[in-house]
């Protein structure tokens, strides 16, 4: 963050300082909500959440060097009091941004995939110069601003996240961090239960290119007609990706190798190339030619993009980690969340990635869909059914209609298994996975399935046979 005064956050945020003899002490460190990271110069941001109060930890932080507290009552160490500790963060960082006129900010959003596109984009934009981008899913409105206040006058680049579960959501992410680019993925069913349509998740979702400036870009998706209908939205220019002939950023000629990595060509007005991505499943094509439309815009030649998807990897964890054990069973750890869309792609990896081997399918609820619910996990069911997965294996509570659904498609030969608690999924997957076998595991975040996938892992390590490669 760049430097402020006690004296210029209470100014910026509305505030007023209490217990700080020295009003002009610089916030020089960063800006945190948990006090365990607090570190000499930092500012301590007192949430209250839904078990924790921030203000109980404002005395430790300070102790551990932050030179004051965000709060809304006295701590009995220098703060500054606001009427709402979110809505002044924000304020904060809005007051950051525009000490940083040289910042280009990118926003990404869509109802699956955002993660790793991110992760993808801010890979190619460092490439270009020092960029800021959130730790895992900072896309909210405590994660956002705190991902904001990490820029400074050496930052170029901000790619951001951002997130819906209402309309105007993103609206108020954008104030924060008004975008210049705005690339939107997908409207799926996630949080279907929320917003009741794909349409009133698409009005969310354009929440993002509304907010852009005329100088600015709308990166579409021309493969979703919801996502392309946006142009209409927006006043900036507007570029296309997909699949389709009508996009400007194309992938042609897509492949899978032996593992399940997408090969495909790239193809722009200024030429094409060769992409080998280091990701798992197809779906990932999507997200790859996002951010090449978003690169293309910043200024970056086919010839390095291509170059620059192909050495990538997705740091942010459990979304398709694949690891394989010394025994040659393969774990594919995707479950830090779920929804139709991401849980679709996931099976479909699965089954690429299986080819002549045994694949098991190790699924937990996918939670936020309303009275849409039902009808989705069948058709999971159906759909694993149809892919052909050997052990379709359902964990803890809703599960019941993935497995109805696939043991209702007709020629389906697998098997189904019901389990309660993670502990009895990883005593039998334990019992029954053989040297070859593919495992998937995959639910909705609350449902935290990745201790299946943890407990596998630590198993192959536990063998007495070295460590496994993580490919």
């Amino acid at each position: 963050m760049i430097a402020l005064s006690l004296a210029e956050i209470a100014m910026s945020t509305g505030g007023r300082l209490v217990d700080a003899p020295t009003p002009d002490t610089p916030v020089s460190g960063p800006v945190v909500v948990d006090s365990r990271q607090a570190t000499h110069g930092a500012l301590f941001v007192a949430v209250r959440g839904e078990h924790v109060d921030g203000h109980d930890y404002a005395p430790a932080a300070v102790a551990a060097g932050a030179v004051g507290a965000l709060a809304t009552r006295p701590v009995g160490v220098p703060a500054i009091l606001v009427d709402d500790v979110v809505e002044a963060l924000g304020m904060l960082a809005r007051t950051v941004v525009d000490r940083l006129p040289d910042v280009t900010v990118v926003g990404v959003t869509g109802s699956s995939g955002k993660t790793s596109t991110k992760d993808l984009l801010a890979h190619l934009a460092g490439g270009l110069g020092p960029t800021v981008a959130p730790v895992s899913s900072y896309n909210n409105e405590v994660g956002h601003p705190l991902t904001v206040l990490r820029a400074d006058h050496g930052t170029r680049y901000l790619v951001l996240e951002v997130s819906a579960r209402g309309v105007g959501h993103i609206a108020r992410l954008c104030r924060i961090a008004p975008p210049h680019l705005g690339v939107v993925l997908n409207v799926g069913t996630a949080h279907m239960g929320e917003f009741g349509s794909r349409e009133a998740i698409a009005q969310a979702k354009g929440e993002l290119v509304e907010a852009l400036p005329e100088d600015g870009v709308a990166v579409l998706n021309a493969d979703d007609q919801l996502v392309r209908d946006m142009a209409k939205r927006t006043p900036a220019r507007v570029t296309l990706f997909g699949r389709t002939a009508e996009a400007e950023v194309r992938a042609e000629d897509v492949t899978l190798d032996g593992s399940g990595r997408p090969r495909f060509t790239l193809a722009t007005p200024e030429g094409s190339a060769p992409v080998a991505l280091r990701i798992f499943g197809v779906h990932y094509v999507t997200n790859a030619l996002a951010v090449a439309a978003a690169a293309r815009q910043l200024g970056t030649p086919v010839d390095v993009v291509a170059k620059k998807l192909s050495e990538a990897t997705v740091p942010s964890r459990w979304r398709m980690e694949v690891t394989e054990r010394p025994d040659g069973v393969t774990v594919v750890n995707d479950a830090y969340n779920a929804n139709p869309e991401s849980m679709r792609a996931a099976l479909e990896s699965l089954a690429s990635m299986g080819r002549g081997r045994r694949t098991w399918a190790v699924l937990g609820q996918m939670t936020e869909l309303g009275g849409f619910s039902r009808e989705a996990h069948e058709d999971l069911g159906r759909l694993a059914a149809r892919l052909g997965i050997a052990r379709l294996v359902g964990v803890g509570e809703g599960v019941a209609p993935i497995l109805a659904g696939a043991e209702n498609q007709p020629g389906w030969a697998g098997e189904v298994h019901r389990v309660h608690s993670v502990d009895a999924a990883v005593s039998m997957l334990r019992e029954g996975l053989r040297p070859g076998d593919v495992v998937l595991v995959k639910a909705s975040r609350v449902v935290a399935l990745e201790r299946i996938a943890m407990a596998l892992l630590d198993d192959g390590l536990d063998s007495g046979l070295d460590e496994g490669v993580r490919a």
